[in-house]
């Protein structure tokens, strides 16, 4: 009699709790995989055509059901080929790169439905995210079948200061725009879908942005071959030796406008929560 006793008293106290408090989503961590894209010298279309893998981790503190802010780690492969091109001129310049992507952001969520876990009337939400982060990248390519990294061979004149020009940094700024829809599937899990537009400071993700600089100024090796900045700088060779648009000043690329990235990503996560009064703040 004691023994049920006991037990009728601990589901009383439990019903009592919830009665008088209502669940808190204080915060979530998760974790997300999808794919990334590349949009810039050589796609210039906005094709998404070639996407390749991006997966990463987050928390996200919350202030109310309406107001996130959210730190995020992401780790992307970027890369884009002019054999993928619509245009004559880019197909003929025939340039390609890839690059890992390493991003950490701090970014802001904002729902358009109350959103708590758990309460049946108030499970699923579209939101908005906007934020600024910093990324690296270091752009590379193959040749002859080996992997050759862009940045250190110069290929618009950095090395020598061609026209004053310097070699870019491999870390930039990046500022993440997007969009998704969140589901609470248990008090404890969430499942969410994001498309997250990366704008960013730079235009060396694909390590093209202005004008040749002409192949004479790489020099050859002392055998007498062509360097590997001097292969590397302008590839129309490859196509036809009789075409070759390397010539100084012609346009290489468009430095006017920088280089994005998109990620569209899947996400589950784990609510990090609390109970009050109903009557707190």
């Amino acid at each position: 009699m004691r023994i049920l006793t006991i037990l009728f008293s601990v589901v009383l106290a439990n019903i009592t709790f919830a009665q008088r408090y209502d669940y808190v989503q204080q915060g979530e961590f998760g974790f997300t995989a999808g794919a990334a894209h590349y949009f810039g010298d050589l796609n210039t279309r906005a094709a998404i055509n070639r996407p390749k893998p991006a997966v990463g981790a987050f928390f996200r503190k919350q202030f109310g059901n309406y107001v996130g802010l959210r730190i995020g780690a992401h780790f992307a492969q970027l890369g884009y080929s002019d054999v993928y091109s619509k245009n004559e001129y880019q197909k003929t310049r025939n340039l390609s790169f890839n690059s890992n992507i390493w991003e950490v952001a701090l970014q802001g969520d904002f729902n358009f439905f109350k959103f708590v876990p758990g309460d049946p009337d108030y499970l699923f939400t579209p939101y908005v995210t906007i934020g600024a982060g910093v990324f690296t990248y270091d752009p590379y390519a193959y040749l002859g079948g080996k992997k050759e990294f862009l940045r250190p061979l110069g290929t618009e004149g950095q090395a020598i200061g061609y026209q004053g020009r310097r070699q870019y940094n491999t870390m930039a700024f990046c500022f993440p725009l997007g969009a998704g829809v969140k589901y609470n599937i248990t008090e404890k899990m969430n499942l969410s879908f994001e498309i997250s537009q990366r704008f960013t400071t730079t235009d060396y993700l694909d390590d093209v942005s202005t004008t040749y600089i002409g192949a004479n100024r790489f020099g050859l090796l002392p055998n007498g071959d062509p360097t590997t900045a001097r292969l590397l700088q302008d590839r129309s060779y490859e196509l036809d030796a009789n075409n070759i648009l390397g010539v100084e000043g012609r346009q290489r690329g468009w430095s006017k406008q920088k280089d994005q990235y998109i990620f569209a990503e899947i996400g589950i996560s784990f609510n990090i929560s609390s109970y009050r009064c109903p009557g707190a703040n």
